[in-house]
C-alpha cells in the first residue's frame, strides 16, 4: 500500500460457528477502518493542486492556499484576508503646464 500500512490479519473460518472467530473478524475489520480513515504521512513524487483558494478563509489546520503564486499554510495571527483592499490620500496636487 502507498501508506506503508500493516494489513490486519483475517482469521481462517472454523467449520462451525464460534463467537471467538466472529469477534476476531469484527476486531480486524475495525482496525482496518481506523487505518484507512487516518490520512497518514504524505510522500509524493508528483502532486498537482488545482482550484486552490487565494486566502485562508475557512481552511482547516494544515490546509494550503495559493497567495500570489506561493503555496501557503495558514498561521494563527497572520491572516490572508479575502478581498482586502485599501486606499488613501494625503493632501492634493495641482499640475499646470
Amino acid at each position: 500500500m502507498s501508506r506503508n500500512l500493516n494489513l490486519p490479519y483475517l482469521p481462517i473460518a472454523p467449520e462451525q460457528y464460534e463467537r471467538r472467530y466472529f469477534d476476531e473478524v469484527i476486531r480486524t475489520y475495525s482496525t482496518y477502518l481506523i487505518q484507512i480513515q487516518n490520512a497518514g504521512e504524505g510522500r509524493n513524487t508528483f502532486t498537482v493542486f488545482t482550484a486552490l483558494q487565494t486566502d485562508d478563509s475557512g481552511l482547516e489546520d494544515g490546509g494550503v492556499f495559493n497567495h500570489g503564486g506561493a503555496l501557503r499554510v495558514p498561521v494563527e495571527y497572520s491572516p490572508y484576508v479575502r478581498g482586502f483592499q485599501a486606499t488613501g490620500a494625503v493632501g492634493s496636487v495641482t499640475v499646470s503646464t
